[in-house]
């Protein structure tokens, strides 16, 4: 670790920084799903809006022009008339496709496991708040009982 870091050392912030942007596409509700759909080869939009079950047709816009602006995504427009746009999956897209593979392997290998400590860990913070409310109805009884008695002290000359 480097000294004032809790980074290992081989860990370079800007390359957290690069690790949060691919994690951005990757996490995005709907960026895998368009880059998967457009990695067998051209779609159109509609065929593409069709092949992705509950996003509506702005977000679909709006995460196509965000993958493209990232090289994820080719926008290809067909001078006819009206004009025919394709979409494709990038080689940087397919290489991010393939790398999310490792880790869907992963959450469907620990999908149970995962499961089990959430709910585990919830029981335990439900015993957590009953035994916090129950210190915080001790102490308003406290509060209310009769106040302690005085000591006398003597005057001061």
């Amino acid at each position: 670790m480097t000294a004032g870091s809790r980074l290992p050392d081989d860990v370079e912030p800007d390359t957290c920084a690069a690790f949060r942007d691919a994690l951005d596409r990757v996490g995005s509700k709907w960026g895998i799903a368009i880059i998967a759909a457009a990695g067998a080869g051209p779609i159109r939009f509609a065929e593409l809006h069709r092949s992705i079950p509950g996003i509506s047709r702005r977000m679909l816009t709006l995460t196509l022009r965000t993958l493209e602006r990232d090289g994820l995504i080719t926008r290809t427009v067909h001078p006819t008339v009206p004009p025919q746009v394709e979409y494709t999956a990038t080689a940087l897209a397919e290489e991010l496709f393939a790398s999310t593979r490792a880790l869907s392997a992963w959450a469907e290998n620990n999908h149970a496991k995962i499961a089990a400590a959430r709910a585990a860990y919830d029981g335990n913070e439900a015993a957590r708040q009953d035994e916090h409310a129950e210190h915080a109805e001790q102490d308003e009884h406290a509060e209310h009982a009769a106040p302690a008695a005085r000591v006398p002290t003597e005057p001061r000359p």
